[in-house]
């Protein structure tokens, strides 16, 4: 078959027939832009491309008689332009006849249409480029960059026609199909999603940069396809949502939302430009939250009322994809667990004052662990609903139905707590779980505003474990000193690893004691050991009772006290008497063949060891001898009385005046060592009252030390600004009242550390 039959092709023209020429080009742009899909052979592509190549460089065809390079450089130029203008008329002559074509299609027929139509343009276009490369080399790069307008690369000029002769006149009817095919998906039917991200690449592909041909934009993309998408899917779920809240509840509302906000993304990732993801979140959040966010709400609190952890999350998830949406919901949620903890606390409050440590930490436990959990796993830890429950558990930690009896007594129980998961036998929780347990107090811990009433209760109950030796172990004390480190810094716990060093150096230098007595062959009759505590270091005060210890006793304290002396000169040796124990053994009962061991106090001691002499002593002889004061004899004697160690005559509620004292030889006991060291009620109400006391004073000088650093370092002040800067330094510690902080300025005026200046301004004296 010839050449002209298969391609149908006129022959190759003569280069210097113009008109040939383009009857010639023309009919081969024609076999590309409508018959593409029969083929293109070789001869006929490299005719097309030399013709092109001819027509730009025939010289005689323009008519010029101008000889020279000029007359070629400007004929050329010509022939370019003349090309140029020719494939643009037959562009816009096969777009006219598309947008007719089109008139004949409506909606998915429509869709068809501008799709396939599309594909055959844009493929066609891309071998009329490549056919046109010497103009496009030339002519078209020369009048780019002599910054003509309007002119483009072959292929781009397909495009910008396609936009302007056809695109721009049936877009609004594209986009009408494509709209009604989304609401159908919306609708639950299924669609051929596939034509919708066609068009959508064709709305993209028409993005051109009218300065820069040779960049692209989204311009027309968000014009034609985005704006119209994202008002047609505002009005559907606006819609659908009014009908569905007014029909359901909000509970199904949420699910409902959620499941519409999923298809949307899944609708981004199937079929849209990733370029729409944003705004249209934004289009869904306002239609299907924003506009209801008051009716969720107000759902917000009967959720929380009846635990519904799971439809919480699903508010919260909601909630938070709007701006300022979670607000309401943390106030809400801060009062609730507030509350909730006033009535936890309220619940075991029925006698403050016989309240068990354990009991209240507890029950303030049990609030903040259920509501923690909540933030976890229903808001997805966020620090702002964190922040929400710490709020509302400072609130009912410091401030609830036992603190009214008085505001240290929240750090005043958590200390006795710990002191009861600390000593032996105290608590009956497991070494292995105590650690555990002792970060669950530190979390009650960190929400206590007066730390240095914890402290000072600390102190002093670890003090009493560390001399009675009663603590459970070693690791589980610094462990807990660790924590409160970590929690307050090393100022707050120094005096408590000290009280650790004394022990330690008081084990060394009793061991020392025993070496010195076997090396001098001093019979020891007390196996005694002894405790060198330093003042500064440990919360005791001295003895509030003279007393005159048993000879036995007083021996082994005065070779012990020149021991002592020899190795440390100087050192005044205080006796903390109300501390000291020991252990006696019994040979005197009756029926009893195992002797018994009863485990006293020194003055109890005391007492007892005045029958190895005789059975029957008065109340005043055992005054006088021990030197104790009535309190504390009525103490120790009570003790020995109710256990009925010893009996009394006559018979009454008090050891007093006029009362003898027996020794009971049918003493009977099921056990064999005796515990009757036990402290009074009234004794330990009297330390409560004691440390309380101590807590008023040290603030004091606390506060003084804090105004005296500040002005120090400011030199001047306002009165005003420096009672805000004291509340700010202090606050870790202790809350402090404005009028004590007044106060301690006044005394501090007095005491001439500072002045007063003009204008209500203070000022350092040094």
């Amino acid at each position: 078959m010839s050449r002209a039959a298969t391609v149908m092709m006129p022959p190759a023209p003569n280069r210097e027939d113009i008109g040939a020429t383009w009857e010639y080009l023309q009919a081969g742009i024609s076999k590309i832009m409508i018959n593409l899909q029969d083929g293109m052979d070789m001869g006929t592509y490299m005719g097309i491309y030399t013709a092109v190549h001819n027509f730009c460089t025939s010289q005689k065809a323009v008519g010029l008689s101008q000889a020279g390079s000029g007359a070629a450089h400007r004929g050329a130029h010509l022939l370019g332009e003349d090309l140029y203008k020719k494939l643009i008329d037959y562009l816009n002559d096969h777009l006219a006849d598309l947008l007719e074509q089109s008139k004949a299609h409506a909606e998915e027929a429509l869709l068809t249409f501008y799709i396939r139509e599309w594909d055959r343009y844009t493929t066609a276009a891309k071998y009329i480029h490549h056919l046109f490369r010497y103009l496009n080399r030339h002519w078209v790069k020369r009048e780019m960059d002599e910054g003509k307008k309007g002119t483009h690369d072959v292929y781009t000029l397909h495009l910008v026609q396609w936009r302007t002769q056809l695109f721009e006149k049936v877009s609004e009817k594209v986009m009408s199909a494509v709209l009604m095919l989304v609401e159908k998906q919306r609708n639950g039917e299924t669609i051929e999603h596939g034509q919708i991200k066609q068009v959508v690449d064709s709305f993209v592909s028409l993005g051109l940069d009218e300065h820069d041909s040779s960049k692209s934009t989204l311009d027309v993309y968000r014009y034609h396809f985005e704006r119209p998408f994202l008002e047609a899917t505002s009005e559907f779920y606006a819609a659908e949502s009014t009908q569905f809240v007014a029909e359901n509840s909000v509970v199904e509302y949420m699910k409902k939302a959620e499941s519409r906000l999923n298809e949307e993304e899944e609708r981004v990732r199937m079929y849209l430009h990733q370029d729409i993801a944003t705004p249209l979140k934004k289009a869904c959040n306002k239609a299907l939250i924003a506009d209801h966010s008051t009716l969720l709400r107000d759902e917000f609190q009967i959720l929380l009322d009846n635990n519904r952890e799971d439809d919480m999350k699903r508010m919260y998830n909601l909630l938070n994809r709007i701006p300022d949406g979670l607000d309401p919901l943390r106030q809400k949620f801060e009062t609730h667990v507030r509350n909730a903890g006033l009535a936890a606390v309220s619940k075991v409050a029925s006698d403050a004052e016989k309240l068990e440590p354990k009991v209240y930490v507890d029950a303030l436990l049990g609030v903040h662990t259920q509501y923690q959990g909540l933030v976890k796993r229903a808001f997805n830890d966020e620090p702002e609903f964190t922040r929400s429950l710490d709020n509302a558990c400072r609130e009912f930690v410091n401030r609830n139905e036992i603190c009214k009896a008085g505001s240290n007594r929240s750090p005043e129980l958590l200390a006795k707590y710990t002191d009861v998961l600390l000593r032996k036998s105290g608590s009956g929780v497991e070494e292995s779980d105590l650690d555990a347990v002792l970060t669950q107090i530190m979390t009650v811990f960190k929400y206590i505003e007066d730390k240095d009433v914890f402290q000072k209760f600390y102190s002093r109950m670890l003090a009493r474990r560390l001399v009675h030796s009663t603590s459970t172990s070693d690791d589980a004390e610094t462990s807990m000193i660790s924590k409160l480190k970590e929690a307050c810094g090393f100022e707050y716990t120094n005096k408590l690893q000290r009280m650790f060093q004394d022990m330690q150096i008081s084990k060394d230098l009793n061991q020392g004691f025993k070496d010195h007595s076997k090396q001098l062959s001093e019979k020891q009759p007390l196996d005694s050991t002894y405790s060198i505590l330093g003042t500064s270091f440990w919360p005791l005060a001295p003895p509030n009772t003279t007393f005159n210890p048993p000879a036995e006793v007083q021996d082994d304290l005065n070779r012990f006290t020149r021991f002592y002396k020899n190795k440390h000169d100087g050192r005044k040796l205080t006796w903390l008497w109300q501390l000291c124990k020991g252990e006696v053994k019994t040979g005197y009962c009756k029926s009893q063949k195992t002797p018994y061991t009863f485990q006293v106090s020194v003055y109890q001691m005391a007492i007892l060891l005045l029958f190895n002499d005789k059975d029957v002593h008065s109340y005043e002889d055992i005054a006088s001898i021990t030197q104790l004061t009535p309190d504390a004899l009525d103490g120790a004697l009570g003790i020995l009385v109710k256990a009925k160690v010893l009996l009394q005559k006559p018979d009454s509620a008090k050891p007093g005046a006029g009362q003898t004292y027996h020794l009971n030889y049918d003493f009977k006991n099921k056990k064999i060592r005796i515990n009757l060291n036990i402290g009074t009620k009234s004794e330990a109400k009297q330390e409560e009252v004691e440390t309380n006391k101590t807590i008023e004073e040290d603030r004091k000088l606390v506060l003084q030390s804090a105004i005296v650093r500040i002005m120090k370092a400011r030199k001047k002040m306002k009165h005003n600004v420096l009672v805000g800067e004291t509340i700010s330094q202090i606050k870790g510690r202790f809350v402090p009242k404005v009028g004590d902080i007044k106060k301690c300025i006044e005394i501090l005026l007095d005491k001439e550390y500072l002045e007063r200046l003009d204008d209500d301004e203070l000022g350092y004296l040094a």
